[in-house]
C-alpha cells in the first residue's frame, strides 16, 4: 500500500507535554477540545478561542470522554465510567466495566450516533487478547468483541451503519454491519484495511462527513485517509512520531487534530522527537462532523 507523504503545515495546539495522550473530543457549543494524558491520571482542556489549557488531576485512568449536556460529560476509565460535573469537576459512579477484570483499564472508544458508548478495553501491559470491546446504551453494557489485545480505531460511518475497529497488534481495520437506531451489530466483522507490514500500528480514527476515515499510525509519525473501500488516500506527516488519536473541531468540524505520547521513549529519543506529547492542529481543510452526544 502506497501514498505519496504529505508534509507537516500545522501547528502545536497545546505543549502540555502527555505521556500517553488519548481520546480527544471536541465540544462545540463550547469552543474546547478535551483530551487525556492516560497513564498521567489528567484530563485535559483547551479553550480553542483563548488558547488557554487547563489540566485536571484525575483519580482513575480515563481515556474516552462524550459529552452529555452543558453540565455533564460521561468518561470511561479503569475504574468504571462516570459522570463528571463540568463545573464543579466531581465524579458520580454510572456504570461499572470489566470490574472482575482489575488488570485491564479502558482505552479507545467513541459515541455512535443512536447517543451509545462504544468502549474498548485493553490490559494495562497490552497483554495479547485481554481486551473488549462494549456497547453501552443508558447504562446497559453489552459487550460486542473479545480477544483484542489493544482496542482502538473506534468510528462510525455518517448513516451509523458501519462500525469501524482495530487491534493494534493485529493491524487490520474491521468493519461491521450496524443497526443505525441503536449503534449495535447487524453481522460479524471483516477486514476493510489490511495493514500488516505496514509502517507503525493503527490507532485511533474519526470517520468524517464523506465516509473517509482518518487514521493515526502510532510508531510512524503519520495520519493517513482512506476512502470508504478502503482505499488510501494520503499520508499526511505530523511532527511526533507517536500520534495517537485524530479528532475534529474547529466551528464547522473543518480542521483535524491529534493527541501523540512520549511512552516508552528513552531521554535520546525524546531528544529527536520534541513535541512527543503534544496535541497538534495538522493544518488542513477536512469535512468533519460533531460528536453526538451519549444519550443517558
Amino acid at each position: 500500500m502506497t501514498a505519496q507523504n504529505i508534509p507537516f503545515k500545522g501547528t502545536v495546539l497545546s505543549s502540555a507535554t502527555s505521556e500517553l495522550g488519548e481520546g480527544p473530543t471536541f465540544d462545540p457549543h463550547a469552543a474546547k477540545a478535551w483530551w487525556f494524558n492516560i497513564v498521567g491520571q489528567e484530563l485535559h482542556e483547551l479553550d480553542t478561542v483563548s488558547g488557554e489549557t487547563r489540566v485536571h488531576p484525575l483519580p482513575f485512568m480515563g481515556s474516552v470522554l462524550a459529552r452529555i449536556d452543558a453540565g455533564r460529560q460521561l468518561i470511561a476509565s479503569d475504574k468504571g465510567l462516570f459522570i463528571r460535573d463540568t463545573v464543579s469537576g466531581e465524579f458520580a459512579h454510572y456504570v461499572d466495566l470489566e470490574a472482575d477484570k482489575p488488570g485491564n483499564r479502558s482505552n479507545d472508544g467513541r459515541v455512535h450516533q443512536s447517543g451509545a458508548l462504544w468502549i474498548g478495553t485493553m490490559g494495562r501491559k497490552a497483554e495479547d487478547g485481554a481486551g473488549a470491546i462494549y456497547h453501552v446504551a443508558k447504562g446497559q453494557v453489552t459487550k460486542l468483541f473479545d480477544n483484542i489485545s489493544i482496542t482502538n480505531a473506534i468510528c462510525f460511518s455518517p448513516d451509523g451503519t458501519i462500525g469501524y475497529f482495530v487491534d493494534t497488534k493485529v493491524n487490520q481495520l474491521m468493519q461491521v454491519a450496524l443497526d443505525a437506531a441503536t449503534g449495535l451489530p447487524t453481522g460479524q466483522p471483516s477486514v476493510l484495511i489490511d495493514n500488516k507490514g505496514e509502517p507503525g500500528g493503527m490507532d485511533g480514527a474519526v470517520c468524517d462527513a464523506e465516509g473517509k476515515i482518518w487514521n493515526a499510525r502510532w510508531g510512524a509519525g503519520l495520519l493517513d485517509c482512506y476512502a470508504p473501500d478502503g482505499t488510501l488516500l494520503g499520508r499526511y506527516e505530523v511532527p511526533v512520531k507517536q500520534p495517537s488519536c485524530p479528532a475534529f473541531f474547529g466551528e464547522n468540524a473543518d480542521r483535524l487534530l491529534t493527541t501523540s505520547a512520549w511512552q516508552g521513549m528513552d531521554e535520546n529519543a525524546r531528544k529527536t522527537d520534541a513535541k512527543a506529547g503534544n496535541l497538534v492542529d495538522l493544518g488542513i481543510s477536512v469535512r468533519g462532523r460533531f460528536e453526538p452526544d451519549y444519550l443517558l
